[in-house]
């Protein structure tokens, strides 16, 4: 279990400090790239709408306000001192759920290379968990002070852009450390655990994204896991939260939310482009995820 939020204990000093050096380059709301690949910061007045997203592999830290993830029918809440792995693409509704304008909502966003992460665990000579029944594919711990201070770090570091190409990857390199040897080093470890069912639901997710327009073919994707359907559809419920078909059905609805967007696309048009042979059932399941027909979604989104 979390500890609760002290604010004497270091790590919550560190928090502040992690704050206020977010909110010194996040002056307004938003969210923001930064010089440091993979890093972003963000910044929230006030409690925001569920967002549907893709979370990658990387590290999610709250050093003010709260944030609230939800994953299937898993919820999770990040607070102040906080930090989200997520070990695998997984699609995700988030939300700020606490921000007012005299304390907002600040966190930053850190991006993970699965070749580092392997290369390092590879040099620590760490060993793969035994079990795979324990692998989560999301997990919220408390940040340890060693962690937080590397991460409080890297933020401070982009005030300095001489040092930063230098010192950078670095300290990315001794995050990385301090998560496969702290309270999310098992997390990681089923990444390079060869042969476990985690790692094979991972190849079958990544097959899922590359072709995610194309029809599902079930027997197909688990056999390249070498397991039955029906155990595949189980781990891959366990460690995603989503059926299979679930799991697409976000993956096409995402992009196509995103082609109307940017691309100004009318929903037959994208219905099409990301798989779905009907308009009228894209336009329900579209409605379903997102709360409102395409187009008055899309129009609503443009308006915010």
């Amino acid at each position: 279990m979390n500890a609760p939020f002290d604010p004497l204990r270091p790590s919550c000093v560190g928090s502040r400090n992690l704050a206020a050096a977010i909110a010194r380059i996040a002056p307004s709301d938003g969210d923001y790239e930064t010089a440091i690949p993979g890093l972003t910061l963000h910044r929230r007045r006030a409690v925001t709408q569920p967002m549907h997203c893709i979370y990658g592999l990387g590290l999610g830290i709250t050093a003010q306000g709260e944030k609230q993830v939800v994953l299937g029918e898993e919820v999770v809440h990040l607070g102040p001192g906080q930090s989200l792995l997520t070990a695998i693409d997984l699609p995700v509704v988030s939300r700020v759920v606490k921000g007012s304008h005299s304390e907002p909502f600040l966190g930053l966003m850190l991006h993970l290379a699965p070749q580092d992460v392997l290369q390092l665990a590879t040099e620590l000579r760490l060993s793969s968990p035994v079990r795979d029944s324990g692998f989560r594919s999301m997990a919220v711990e408390t940040l340890s002070d060693d962690l937080l201070d590397a991460v409080l770090r890297l933020v401070q570091l982009l005030s300095d852009p001489a040092l930063l190409p230098y010192l950078a990857p670095l300290i990315q390199r001794e995050i990385t450390y301090r998560l496969l040897t702290g309270a999310h080093g098992a997390q990681l470890r089923h990444l390079i655990n060869q042969g476990a069912p985690s790692q094979q639901i991972v190849g079958a997710i990544n097959r899922l994204k590359r072709h995610f327009a194309e029809p599902l073919r079930l027997e197909q994707l688990a056999a390249s896991c070498h397991m039955s359907p029906s155990t595949f559809r189980q781990h891959f419920r366990t460690i995603t939260g989503l059926s299979p078909l679930q799991y697409q059905k976000q993956l096409r609805l995402q992009e196509a939310r995103q082609l109307m967007l940017t691309q100004n696309l009318d929903a037959s048009v994208t219905a099409a482009r990301v798989g779905y042979e009907s308009a009228s059932q894209f336009s329900r399941e579209y409605a379903r995820l997102f709360g409102h027909p395409p187009q008055r979604d899309i129009r609503r989104l443009r308006l915010n």
